[in-house]
């Protein structure tokens, strides 16, 4: 399988895992706390440069923000890299 294919994937596994907090009120904006930071730490791995480090704020603050977990940041980023940018 080829590297933006594996992104993708593990695009919409993120962003499922951010969702899956947005379906337990109360106690699943709690869990956000944890995944806020991670999910930052993901994005800033996957796509290096500036688009990662940017990406990773975005993710870390839509996570931490109640009710904003709806957002595919993810999946929204690798549309980004891969269709509208084009990169490799």
């Amino acid at each position: 399988m080829e590297t933006r294919y594996k992104k993708l994937f593990l695009g919409i596994l993120f962003d499922a895992i951010g969702m899956l907090s947005f379906s337990i009120p109360f106690v699943g904006e709690f869990s956000d706390v944890v995944w806020a930071p991670v999910s930052g730490f993901l994005m800033t791995k996957m796509y290096k440069g500036r688009i990662g480090k940017l990406g990773g704020i975005i993710s870390f603050v839509e996570e931490f923000l109640p009710f904003t977990d709806v957002l595919p940041t993810f999946t929204l980023t690798w549309i980004y890299y891969y269709v509208i940018k084009k990169e490799d």
